[in-house]
């Protein structure tokens, strides 16, 4: 046989083992963690890639971090079939690199190590009232003359449900009736929309018909242009100011899209029923509140991962001052845990709660961890997890984990939760 040959049959041997090798179930559970990661200055993050193979790590930075007590100078190979704890010794940015064997390269990690994050905890039950850019169209319809013509105005401009109308001939619309006096104010004309389809703009143009019903020129569109509603205070940043709540993003009830914000506040409600909830029946927290009742803060954004603003100073001055540290989602564990919540009126109380799973993410999004309610009292009261209290912090160890986002209809007792590192992403936009 030929060197020549021999060569190529050792390449595909090699190249087969490669192959098997980066498509085991070792490595695809390594490969699930994420390429950057978030640790705290002094803490110690386990990585738990459970794969019985030596493994080199490579830094370009060793002065940062240590592994099992050692820097990589002194000890850069390690037996990953037990985790190794990193134990973080002064801020900054490390690159590391995992070769199996010290020769195949199976993952990169950058690790940014920050000074511990502190926030004051919510559990307050918020009342949220916001106003739209524009009008936000819920339904179309035909606009029937006084000849008993039909007309279809918005369906012929291609308008749809979730559609919101920002402009018209170049006037900005304020809300409702506005858009019904610029209407009726240029009658049968062509007129000029300019709207926004999700992150879209977009340009249409219309005539408006002649309802035979009341005499007004009309579009053909039912639209909402404000909303209202309940939920829970998450946090508020002692030095910027800045507050998180809900987890999720406030829809609208028909169309489900996420409502822009014109302006918006959150004020101190007060729960004045329990609706219980069932399988298959999820419950409700009934609250009011109203304009004696105190603001704590102007809506800023409206998001998938909650709602933020700025709280208001009066408010700052009497909110309790007792921040806790945050956790980061690969500091939380499946046990137990807590949740601050308002189901009366005897304001925030802790209940027991066990963190189901912790679903690892490497992008934001509102169901990283699976709860469970266990406390007795909040059980008996409520059946579980209901509407309005979404935005409940989550307390782990002491530290704030995530927020409440979701109930499982089929059982109420469980639920989701936000990683709190996403709300707090998204309230660091409002600073940039």
């Amino acid at each position: 046989m030929s060197k020549n040959r021999i060569r190529k049959i050792f390449g595909i041997i090699l190249a087969l083992v490669f192959l098997a090798i980066n498509y085991s179930p070792y490595v695809q559970n390594i490969k699930r963690y994420p390429a950057e990661m978030q640790i705290f200055e002094g803490d110690i993050q386990k990585l738990d890639f459970s794969i019985p193979f030596l493994v080199k790590i490579e830094s370009d930075n060793s002065d940062i971090l240590r592994f099992n007590g050692y820097s990589l100078k002194d000890q850069p190979v390690y037996n990953m079939k037990d985790p190794v704890s990193v134990e973080s010794l002064g801020q900054g940015d490390v690159n590391l690199s995992f070769k199996l064997f010290g020769l195949i390269p199976i993952k990169h990690i950058k690790i940014n190590v920050t000074s511990q994050k502190m926030v004051i905890p919510g559990g307050i039950s918020i009342g949220v009232s916001l106003s739209t850019n524009g009008v936000l169209i819920v339904g179309t319809s035909e606009v029937v003359d006084s000849d008993g013509i039909t007309y279809y105005p918005a369906m012929e401009a291609g308008l749809a449900p979730g559609d919101v109308i920002e402009k018209l001939n170049g006037v900005v619309v304020k809300d409702a009736n506005h858009l019904s006096q610029l209407i009726n104010r240029i009658k049968n004309k062509e007129i000029e929309l300019q709207c926004r389809r999700g992150n879209r703009l977009f340009t249409t143009r219309t005539k408006p018909a002649l309802d035979a019903t009341d005499s007004k020129y009309r579009l053909g569109i039912w639209v909402r242009d404000s909303t209202a509603g309940i939920g829970s205070l998450t946090f508020i940043d002692p030095v910027s100011g800045y507050f998180g709540a809900l987890g999720h993003a406030i829809t609208d009830v028909d169309t489900g899209s996420i409502m822009s914000v014109k302006n918006g506040k959150v004020s101190e409600s007060r729960i004045v029923d329990i609706k219980k909830g069932k399988k298959g029946q999820p419950g409700e927290l009934i609250g009011s509140f109203s304009s004696n009742r105190m603001v704590i803060g102007d809506i800023v954004k409206n998001t998938r991962y909650g709602i933020y603003g700025k709280v208001k100073p009066l408010y700052s001055k009497i909110v309790e001052n007792n921040p806790i540290p945050i956790a980061y989602q690969y500091n939380i564990y499946p046990g137990d845990a807590k949740i601050l919540t308002t189901i009366d009126n005897e304001g925030i109380k802790e209940y027991d709660i066990k963190i189901l799973k912790v679903n690892r993410q490497t992008q934001p999004g509102p169901k990283g961890i699976v709860i469970e309610i266990t406390d007795p009292e909040l059980l008996e009261k409520t059946g579980g997890i209901l509407q309005g209290m979404s935005g409940s912090p989550i307390i782990q160890d002491g530290k704030l984990v995530g927020a409440v986002t979701h109930v499982f209809v089929n059982d109420p007792k469980k639920g989701y939760g936000i990683f709190i590192e996403w709300m707090l992403d998204e309230a660091n936009k409002i600073m940039d």
